[in-house]
């Protein structure tokens, strides 16, 4: 399927925007690479992991966060 930005764009304010579905469709595969291959059971944990990363852009927040989550589950 193709989206041409012209006729497909919707409103920048809109929350499903175009660039920002192609900026992050970018930012997880670049993500994936480094796996070389993603297992097909394993994809919607990595996937994921690649919308928590996105959503999450701030360093401290997402430290701050792995933190608890270390505190919760492995203590």
């Amino acid at each position: 399927m193709r989206c041409y930005h012209g006729v497909c764009a919707q409103e920048p304010t809109e929350p499903n925007h175009i660039n920002g579905i192609e900026n992050f469709w970018n930012q997880a595969k670049r993500h994936m690479r480094r796996f070389n291959g993603v297992p097909k059971a394993h994809f919607g944990l990595f996937l994921k992991e690649c919308e928590w990363r996105f959503d999450n852009s701030d360093p401290q927040l997402k430290l701050r966060q792995l933190r608890q989550w270390i505190k919760l589950y492995l203590r």
